[in-house]
């Protein structure tokens, strides 16, 4: 039995374990820069094994160390770790024991395949050439995320490339999925607070009416990606929160207002925010009321190294794992992902494991009924595994 076989049969022979840690995981979300109990639970696995441990950024990541004891590259394999702030709906024996909180977009699948598959390289290590960090990352989910602060406190320090995986509810099961290039969003968000006078719904003449202005400002941002963006580039501006209630006599003072950005190009983004202030102003002057605006551009376009890629795709086709039904370009995707922070650093490749269940449910990320057929664990951990060892084999 070759190396690689072997490996295959380790995690065939531990897909009971992925399964199990992701239950766990599951029944016990934590927010974004919470992850107090997990990042102990994840620390706690690696105890006895022979790695070297570390904490890394302000928040709760922990980078992994597995080095063979020969020279050669450095790989690094990302996987995050929080939750979100929903409240599951699913019913489930390992259902969320924390209220309004829930893992509805897959990381703790991401944080179970890639324990295993850590324990597994751990035990094959001395067959390899070079070493491999393991980046278990707090705090995709909220800006300014958790990959920032582990690059500055150098997660990526000696590293060559780096790989990532993120589970896909609307792909089916046994496909993989890629894309050269810009391959997910950058995000910005702002909020806009826009202050005018209140006073009674009667006397409208002595009043300086927020909720019109804002409403205004919701209309005039819808032209922003119809007639200010080339109509090839990609962009979408979105106002999530307009917080208005009052009473249906009174007329408000002020109203807050939050909106998020999604661009496939730097060059868009600037072109938004400047758009956005621009109309942020010419509200403050039409209707004479004053305006705060937060902006904050956090996530990155994400880029996919075409060279590392390409070769990473054909290790991944040539592989011919039985599980997986199809390696193939899925186009770039629409959420953004803060493994866009380790991609501007490091020529790396972020692709797609299909967890839709069987019975192919629409389960979309972020919902109250997030669902992840369990099979994507094991497929998510050879393919992963597979890449490895082809990378530190060379």
């Amino acid at each position: 039995m070759d190396l690689e076989q072997e490996l295959m049969q380790r995690l065939e022979n531990d897909e009971d374990e992925m399964i199990k840690i992701r239950r766990h995981l599951h029944e016990h979300p934590e927010l974004s820069f919470q992850e107090k109990e997990t990042a102990k639970y994840i620390k706690d696995y690696y105890k006895d094994l022979d790695c070297t441990v570390s904490d890394c950024g302000d928040g709760y990541g922990i980078v992994v160390d597995i080095d063979s004891g020969q020279p050669g590259p450095k790989l690094a394999l990302r996987a995050d770790f929080d939750a979100l702030a929903i409240q599951e709906d699913n019913d489930l024996p390992f259902k969320s024991q924390n209220p309004g909180v829930m893992h509805a977009c897959g990381h703790d699948g991401h944080t179970a395949y890639m324990m295993v598959l850590a324990k597994n390289l751990i035990a094959l290590r001395r067959q390899l050439k070079g070493s491999i960090r393991i980046i278990h990352q707090p705090a995709e989910e909220v800006s300014p995320g958790g990959a920032k602060s582990m690059v500055a406190d150098g997660a990526l320090d000696r590293v060559n490339h780096v790989v990532g995986i993120h589970v896909m509810s609307s792909m089916p099961t046994g496909a993989i999925g890629y894309h050269y290039g810009e391959s997910q969003t950058g995000r910005s968000d702002f909020t806009v607070k826009f202050t005018g006078k209140g006073g009674h719904a009667s006397m409208p003449h002595l009043s300086n009416d927020a909720i019109v202005a804002g409403s205004y400002f919701v209309t005039t941002l819808q032209t922003v990606v119809s007639r200010r963006l080339d109509p090839f580039d990609t962009g979408s501006v979105t106002i999530g929160s307009f917080d208005g209630a009052g009473s249906f006599n009174a007329i408000k003072e002020s109203v807050t207002l939050k909106g998020d950005v999604r661009v496939m190009k730097e060059s868009t983004r600037k072109k938004i925010r400047e758009q956005i202030k621009q109309i942020v102003h010419g509200i403050e002057v039409t209707f004479g009321v004053t305006a705060k605006l937060d902006y904050d551009d956090n996530y990155p376009v994400l880029y996919n190294d075409p060279d590392f890629s390409r070769h990473v795709v054909k290790v991944l086709k040539d592989a011919k794992i039985p599980e997986v039904t199809q390696v193939t370009d899925f186009g770039p995707q629409d959420p953004s992902e803060d493994f866009a922070y380790f991609a501007q650093k490091k020529p790396s490749i972020f692709f797609y494991v299909g967890c839709m269940t069987d019975d192919g449910a629409n389960h979309p990320h972020h919902s109250p009924d997030f669902m992840m057929n369990e099979k994507c664990l094991l497929i998510a951990a050879k393919a992963a595994g597979t890449v490895t060892l082809d990378y530190l084999l060379k």
